[in-house]
C-alpha cells in the first residue's frame, strides 16, 4: 500500500472506482506516512486526521454503491494553511494569527467536500504568504526535497513538499506573485495559478485581494486539471488528443530572460528544444512596456497587503519575522492617489499585452531565475535576503501583473521549471497545452 503514496491522484481515483483501492485504506496510508515522516512538522502545520477518517469512510461508502461524486471522490490532499477549516486553527504562518479558529469552510474547501476530496490537514507556508522563498523563521521551513539546507520556494512551501515527499496525492495553494509556482517548479512537481477571480476566495486568509488566486499543485497535468474541476465543482477540462503540432508559442526576451543563472538558462533553452521537436513553433521578442509593469508592482502589492494586516502589525508586528514585516509596512507609504493611479496604468498595459501576444499559444520562459538560495546565507544577509526573494518571483509575476492563468512545469533538470503563461481564463487550453508539454519534457 505504501505504492499508492507515489501514484498520482487520477490513478488512485481510478483504482477506487475499479474498487481495488479503499479510500480508508489508502487515507490510513497517508496519515501514517506523515507520522513516520521525520520532517512532517515542518510541512504539516496541523492534521485533521478525524476529518480525513470521516471523510474516507464516507468516500468508500459512495464508491460502494456506484455513487462517487467526482473522479476523485475519496483521494486524500492537503490545504495550505490559508484556507479555512472550521473548528480547525487557521493560522496563515503567522504568530500574529495562533489559535485563530474559523466557523466554516473556505468556500473553495466546501466545494472540494462536496466532490469528495479527503482533508489531510493544513501545510505550512511564508508568513502571511508574502515571500517566495518559502523561509519562515516564525513557524517552520519545510526542507527543499533536493537539499534541506536550501529553501523549499513559497509561499505554498509545506504544500509543495506534502505532494513532493508523498504525504498527499495532491494539494491546494494560493499564488499572489509566484507562491503556487515556485514551489512546485524547485520540487519539481506542477503547479497551476488560475486566473484572478477564477476560483472564490471567500474564507481564504488575503494577502493582495487584487492579486490573490486559488489554484493546485499536483505530480501531473492530468492531476492538475481534475483538481481544478473539483475546485470548481464541474467537469474537469478534457485532455485527450493534446498536442504541440502547430502550436506558436512566444519567448519575451523584456526583463523575464535577463539575469538567468546558468542552471536555468540551461534548462530552458533545452526545454524549447524538446519542444520544438514536438512540433511547437517558438518565437522571441522584446516588449518594453512590460518592465514599465514591473515599476508598478511593489506599490500595488504592498498597499494591497497593508490594507488587510495594518491592524495585526500594529498590534503584533513584533512576532513577524522582520522581512515579512518591513515589506508589507512598505503599504503605508503609498496614497490613495498613486494607487488608483498604478491600477489605471496596468490595466492599459495589460490590454497592450493582450494585443500583442495575441497570435500565440503561451508565453514560455523559466519559472525562476535563480536556483534555490541557502537558509543559513537568507538568514544571515539581509541585503542578499531582499534581493534573492525579489528574483524568485520576477518571471512568475509575469502572469499576476498581466492577469494570466499560468502553468509550472519540470523540465527534468531539478529545481529548473518551465512556465506556460496564457490568456485570462484559458485554463482548459492551457491544460491542454500542458499535458503534452509534459510528454515532450518527460
Amino acid at each position: 500500500m505504501d505504492d499508492w503514496r507515489w501514484m498520482s491522484a487520477a490513478d488512485l481515483g481510478r483504482g477506487i472506482g475499479a474498487g481495488e483501492i479503499d479510500p480508508v485504506a489508502l487515507t490510513e496510508t497517508f496519515l501514517a506516512a506523515i507520522e513516520a515522516h521525520p520532517d512532517a512538522g515542518r510541512i504539516y502545520a496541523r492534521l485533521t486526521p478525524d476529518r480525513a477518517r470521516a471523510e474516507a469512510a464516507a468516500a468508500a461508502a459512495r464508491a460502494a454503491a456506484g455513487r462517487r461524486l467526482s473522479p476523485l471522490d475519496g483521494v486524500p490532499v492537503s490545504w495550505k494553511d490559508l484556507f479555512d477549516t472550521a473548528g480547525t486553527a487557521t493560522e496563515a504562518g503567522t504568530a500574529m494569527c495562533a489559535g485563530r479558529v474559523p466557523d466554516t469552510d473556505a468556500a473553495v474547501l466546501r466545494t472540494a467536500t462536496a466532490q469528495g476530496l479527503v482533508c489531510l490537514g493544513k501545510t505550512h507556508l511564508s508568513e502571511i504568504a508574502f515571500s517566495g522563498l518559502g523561509l519562515n523563521p516564525v513557524t517552520a521551513t519545510p526542507p527543499n526535497r533536493h537539499d534541506p539546507d536550501l529553501v523549499p520556494g513559497g509561499s505554498s512551501s509545506g504544500s509543495a513538499l506534502s505532494v513532493a515527499f508523498g504525504l498527499a496525492a495532491a494539494t491546494v495553494g494560493t499564488d499572489t506573485g509566484g507562491s503556487v509556482r515556485i514551489p512546485a517548479a524547485w520540487n519539481d512537481i506542477v503547479g497551476l495559478k488560475t486566473t484572478h477571480g477564477l476560483l472564490p476566495e471567500d474564507g481564504v486568509v488575503p494577502l493582495c485581494r487584487t492579486f490573490d488566486t486559488t489554484g493546485p499543485l499536483t505530480r501531473t497535468v492530468q492531476d492538475a486539471a481534475l483538481m481544478l474541476g473539483v475546485l470548481q465543482g464541474r467537469e474537469a477540462p478534457d485532455l485527450r488528443g493534446a498536442t504541440l503540432e502547430g502550436t506558436r508559442f512566444l519567448v519575451i526576451g523584456t526583463v523575464v530572460m535577463a539575469e538567468l543563472e546558468a542552471a536555468p538558462a540551461a534548462a530552458f533553452g533545452s526545454a524549447l528544444d524538446r519542444l520544438a521537436a514536438a512540433g511547437a513553433r517558438i518565437e522571441s521578442a522584446d516588449w518594453a512596456p512590460l518592465a514599465a509593469a514591473y515599476d508598478l508592482a511593489g506599490p500595488l502589492y504592498t498597499a494591497d497587503a497593508w490594507a488587510h494586516w495594518r491592524g495585526a502589525v500594529a498590534d503584533k508586528g513584533g512576532l513577524m519575522f522582520h522581512h515579512i514585516r518591513e515589506r508589507v509596512s512598505a503599504g503605508a507609504d503609498v496614497t490613495a492617489a498613486d494607487y488608483i493611479d498604478g491600477w489605471t496604468e496596468l490595466r492599459r498595459i495589460r490590454a497592450e499585452y493582450a494585443a500583442f501576444t495575441a497570435g500565440y499559444d503561451a508565453v514560455l520562459c523559466p519559472a525562476a531565475p535563480l536556483m534555490p538560495p541557502r537558509v543559513d546565507r537568507l538568514l544571515s544577509d539581509d541585503a542578499y535576503y531582499r534581493a534573492a526573494n525579489l528574483a524568485t518571483l520576477r518571471n512568475t509575476r509575469l502572469a499576476n501583473l498581466m492577469g494570466l492563468c499560468s502553468l509550472a512545469l519540470p523540465t527534468g533538470v531539478p529545481s529548473c521549471g518551465i512556465l506556460l503563461n496564457a490568456a485570462p481564463f484559458a485554463e482548459a487550453r492551457l491544460l491542454r497545452l500542458g499535458a503534452a508539454a509534459e510528454a515532450a519534457l518527460a
